[in-house]
C-alpha cells in the first residue's frame, strides 16, 4: 500500500495545470514528443521537459527513445483510469442546474472519444448498453464478462477475443465510468480490441489535436446495423 506521502506527491503532480494538460493530451493512448506536449500545455519546450521528467520519475509516464526524439505515453491503463475518474469528479453533478452551453469541440468529445486504448462518450456507452441488453456482455461494479453470444457477435464483426485474452497484465473486460455520460462503457482488453477494430475497418477516424473521434459515413451505417443504434 502506498504511503500517504507518495499519495500526496502523486496528487500534487497532477494538480499543476500544465502537467494536467499534458496528461490529458496522452489520454488517447498515443505517444507524443516533449514539443507536442508543450504545445498542448501552452508552455515552452524547456519548461515541458522539466514537468515530463517529474511525471516519468513518479511512474505516471513511460519514455521511449527513437532516433533523436523521446516519446512520452501514459505508463499504464491504470493511469488512464485514474485520470478519467478525476475528470468524472471534476465535471461536477450529473444534473447541473440550468442549461449548459458547450462548444463544438466539447460536443465532439462527448459524442465519441478515446479513453487511452478504448472508446468513450455517447457512442461507446450506447454500444455497451446494446450489448448488455442483448445478453452479449455482463457489466457490474465488480467487473465484466463476455458471454458466448457476445463472443459470436464480436467474431461476426471480425474482432477476435483470442489476442485480447492473451494480453498479459490486462483485465480482460471491465466497465469504465464515462466522465461525460456518467454511465459505463467497455474497457479492458475487450474494449481495446473493439476500439482498434473500429479504427482498422475505417468506421472511426481520429480528430487531429483532440481525443475526439469522428464516425465515418461507412462507419455510421456499419455501427447502426451492428448495434441497432440511431446515430443521426
Amino acid at each position: 500500500m502506498p504511503s500517504t506521502a507518495a499519495f500526496a506527491e502523486t496528487a500534487a503532480l497532477m494538480g499543476d495545470p500544465a502537467r494536467a494538460s499534458m496528461l490529458t493530451a496522452l489520454m488517447d493512448g498515443r505517444a507524443l514528443t516533449a514539443g507536442e506536449l508543450a504545445l498542448a500545455a501552452g508552455i515552452t519546450p524547456q519548461t515541458a521537459s522539466g514537468h515530463l521528467g517529474r511525471l516519468a520519475t513518479a511512474g505516471l509516464l513511460s519514455v521511449e527513445r527513437q532516433g533523436r526524439h523521446r516519446y512520452y505515453r501514459l505508463a499504464s491503463p491504470a493511469i488512464a483510469r485514474m485520470l478519467e475518474g478525476i475528470m468524472a469528479v471534476a465535471a461536477g453533478p450529473a444534473d447541473p442546474p440550468g442549461p449548459v452551453r458547450v462548444g463544438p469541440r466539447d460536443h465532439a468529445l462527448r459524442q465519441a472519444r478515446t479513453c487511452y486504448d478504448h472508446l468513450a462518450g455517447r457512442l461507446a456507452v450506447a454500444m455497451a448498453d446494446r450489448m448488455v441488453e442483448r445478453g452479449q456482455i455482463e457489466l457490474s461494479p465488480d467487473g465484466g464478462a463476455v458471454t458466448e453470444a457476445g463472443a459470436r457477435f464480436l467474431q461476426e464483426l471480425g474482432i477476435g477475443l483470442e489476442p485480447a485474452a492473451r494480453r498479459r497484465g490486462r483485465v480482460f473486460c471491465r466497465p469504465c465510468l464515462d466522465w461525460s455520460e456518467r454511465r459505463p462503457h467497455i474497457a479492458g482488453a475487450v474494449g481495446a480490441a473493439l476500439c482498434s477494430g473500429c479504427f482498422a475497418r475505417g468506421w472511426l477516424r481520429r480528430v487531429e489535436g483532440s481525443r475526439a473521434v469522428a464516425i465515418t459515413p461507412g462507419g455510421r451505417l456499419a455501427l447502426e446495423r451492428a448495434f441497432g443504434l440511431e446515430l443521426g
